[in-house]
């Protein structure tokens, strides 16, 4: 049985929304299997400097993330798509092990198989300090806030 994960390419607006914040969502776990399951077999990520290659390597490497970035939260906004591509812009929070927290900015662009399942990412962040007073995410996002704008600043 072929593995899928939809909605599928070719996408329209609604449906890169649904797959933006699915994709928000499934990182909200900090669940790094879970989160393994959207992308193929031999996914290819390039991850600020890091190249990872397959699931396994996937696992690993946010189980690495999730260990260093405590109370890890994130935010994921559409920002365009066509056919079987999705490039989006997100911002997400966490603070390290001595307590500084960090608000996170970047643009991640995504290539899918035609199940759905993504074959590559690209992602460039950078990072800011900010004091804990400066936090906007608490949380997974709220329904009632699905496919709303993140802020640029």
């Amino acid at each position: 049985m072929t593995e899928s994960r939809p909605p599928y390419p070719p996408f329209t607006h609604e449906t890169a929304v649904q797959k933006v914040q699915a994709a928000e969502d499934a990182w909200n776990t900090r669940d790094p299997e879970r989160v393994s399951l959207a992308y193929t077999p031999d996914s290819q990520w390039r991850n600020r400097g890091v190249h990872v290659v397959g699931r396994a390597e996937i696992v690993a490497f946010l189980k690495q993330k999730w260990q260093r970035e405590l109370d890890y939260v994130l935010r994921k906004s559409l920002w365009d798509f066509h056919a079987n591509r999705i490039a989006v812009r997100f911002q997400y929070e966490c603070r390290d092990a001595g307590g500084q927290w960090y608000r996170s900015y970047g643009n991640e662009l995504w290539e899918f198989n035609p199940e759905g399942l993504m074959a590559r990412r690209e992602a460039s962040i950078n990072d800011v300090m900010i004091e804990e007073s400066e936090r906007r995410y608490f949380g997974p996002r709220p329904e009632s806030e699905h496919g709303v704008d993140i802020p640029l600043w």
